[in-house]
């Protein structure tokens, strides 16, 4: 009999149960992972911050002092961005390789605990945490890249501007992008599941991604809905946390350039709102675990009825009939 997929919402709700009582020990895992991504960040919302004062107030935070026998003139680099868009990008990188590094830090640890092993004290733990992680950095970054390779490169295919004529070419040009989409949305969730199959089951480089692919076959849209739902919750949930918090900004931005302390605005409102982020990313995992688990398990069972049965060996004991 094959094993019946729940509704996402039921994995969802798994999940909350699964991570019942770990919470200490993951934020403690996560801490130093949130604050380097707020820092990495900070250059980027400076940017704004300042893009924001030259438009309502050019020149109004520019000092300086200028003999007065020398005509002064004002910089052409007042409305340049205090950090060039080259160290933005690369702190943009960055926060993406936290982002992998805390996703491989709440796998392994979800092994330990399905495992049962589990030090005394959330500091032990979250150092034997690291430890595994650091076993499994490498083999990671590798699964990762086949994983997210061609859905990454599309998607930046898709930032570029195309200069062409229209009619025909145009239309062909539109078309070929929108297949570009769909190709590196299906074969991200083809994947979805090559991180868990490293993880939880050892299978490397391109053996996770055939496991992933294994676990999809003949049920592909019965699962990604699930995913899907996942990621529509995921998302939605952060679009609420990022409107409170850019709601919070506008309410402490006038009070922070007062003060002084713009710098230490942003990056505690950046701090807030990746620590919401990174523990709704607990959950999409830990929700996933438990999908992978039910695929897994369906999966032996259909592979186990498609075995043929044996017949029983004669007694060997009987004499033989004459």
């Amino acid at each position: 009999m094959q094993r019946r997929l729940k509704s996402s919402f039921i994995y969802l709700a798994n999940a909350v149960n699964d991570l019942r009582g770990n919470w200490p020990t993951l934020a403690l895992a996560l801490a130093p992972l949130v604050v380097v991504a707020a820092l990495c960040l900070l250059p980027d919302a400076l940017n704004i911050q300042h893009g924001l004062a030259e438009k309502f107030a050019p020149g109004a935070r520019s000092v300086a002092w200028v003999p007065v026998q020398i005509p002064y003139q004002p910089s052409a680099d007042v409305a340049q961005s205090e950090f060039p868009q080259w160290a933005v990008t690369i702190f943009h990188w960055l926060v993406f390789a936290v982002t992998l590094a805390a996703q491989l830090l709440v796998l392994c640890a979800i092994r330990r605990w399905q495992s049962g092993l589990r030090k005394p004290g959330a500091l032990a733990e979250t150092i034997e945490i690291y430890r595994d992680a650091a076993r499994n950095a490498a083999a990671f970054a590798w699964v990762v890249i086949l994983q997210l390779g061609l859905p990454t490169i599309a998607f930046k295919v898709l930032e570029l501007d195309f200069m062409v004529p229209g009619g025909v070419v145009a239309a062909l040009v539109y078309l070929a992008l929108v297949i570009l989409m769909l190709a590196g949305s299906l074969i991200f969730l083809w994947l979805y599941f090559a991180p868990y199959a490293l993880i939880f089951d050892q299978e490397h480089s391109f053996r996770a991604l055939l496991a992933s692919r294994d676990l999809l076959r003949k049920r592909f849209f019965r699962v990604t809905t699930r995913i899907v739902v996942f990621l529509a919750v995921w998302s939605g949930f952060n679009a609420w946390v990022l409107g409170f918090f850019a709601a919070v900004s506008i309410i402490l931005g006038p009070l922070a350039i007062l003060t002084g302390y713009i710098g230490a605005a942003i990056f505690l409102i950046n701090l807030a709102t990746l620590a919401v982020t990174y523990a709704t990313n607990v959950f999409l995992i830990a929700a996933g675990y438990r999908l992978y688990q039910d695929l897994r398990e369906a999966a032996a069972a259909q592979a186990n009825a498609a075995m043929p049965a044996t017949a029983p060996l004669a007694d060997l004991s009987a004499p033989a009939a004459r």
